[in-house]
């Protein structure tokens, strides 16, 4: 089954934020990607276990947005 999830950096916070597109009700957050990669590894199965077996693809998308001033 592939989950395809997006995360998207919140400044204010300072973590990464990620939600499942669709009805998989996957969100969480972490510090840094590898750490998020490593939250949604962990959280994932629980949330899917008792609708579908795994193993799971994971498709994560990432969002990062940045003000670059003019000279």
């Amino acid at each position: 089954m592939k989950i395809v999830v997006e995360a998207y950096w919140d400044e204010e916070a300072g973590v990464w934020v990620a939600s499942a597109v669709g009805d998989v009700g996957l969100v969480t957050e972490a510090s840094t990607i590898e750490k998020l990669q490593e939250r949604i590894a962990l959280v994932l199965p629980d949330l899917l276990a008792d609708e579908h077996a795994g193993p799971y693809e994971v498709e994560l998308i990432t969002h990062s947005y940045q003000v670059v001033a003019a000279e």
